[in-house]
């Protein structure tokens, strides 16, 4: 990847039912930050309206194994059996050829290797709800769940905020619209270092 290019990374990270990708929309609403969506590379089938080049890459697991093996992600995860993740560096040069700056909308484990791999050009948010009671009740809101995925994700969400220490940031997301009001000076600081 080319270091010349003045592009950063944003990466906002969080168990499920934090708000991240709520606060993730609205900043690339704000085109005085310019910013693009960095578009995650899957090798699960879609699901419901999800589309190939918007919502992820959708790529077969032989295809993501031989991304793996060309080296050609900054950062990758098996979550499952055959079921990859991870951020193409094709798609980072992609958005910082267009002079703009990659927003990530990841799982706290991808949001930490992107910061290792750019100590220097990434800000990484971990975004918090008050308390595991209110994200349960989010995630009940939502109506998208079974009880066993929701007691599942509660469960996930316990180990995840062990991480939150290690971002730069924990932007705590208890009144939606100040966190989205957080988010925007956080990027715009980074952004004009």
């Amino acid at each position: 990847m080319q270091d010349s290019d003045r592009g950063k990374l944003i990466v906002f990270s969080a168990p499920s039912g934090s708000g991240k990708t709520t606060i993730v929309r609205h900043l690339l609403n704000q085109d005085e930050l310019n910013l693009d969506f960095s578009i995650s590379a899957t090798s699960r089938p879609s699901r419901g309206k999800e589309v190939h080049g918007k919502d992820y890459y959708f790529i077969s697991p032989e295809e993501f194994r031989n991304h793996i093996e060309n080296d050609e992600f900054v950062e990758w995860e098996e979550v499952y059996a055959n079921n990859y993740y991870g951020t193409l560096k094709s798609e980072v040069e992609r958005i910082w050829k267009q002079g703009k700056h990659a927003v990530f909308d990841i799982d706290v484990v991808g949001g930490l290797r992107v910061k290792q791999k750019f100590p220097e050009r990434t800000l990484a948010v971990f975004v918090k709800t008050p308390s595991l009671e209110e994200m349960e009740r989010r995630l009940r809101a939502r109506k998208t769940d079974s009880e066993e995925k929701i007691m599942e994700r509660v469960a996930k969400a316990e180990k995840e905020m062990g991480f939150a220490p290690e971002f730069d940031v924990i932007l705590v997301n208890d009144d939606l619209e100040k966190a989205k009001g957080e988010a925007v000076e956080l990027v715009k600081r980074f952004t004009q270092d």
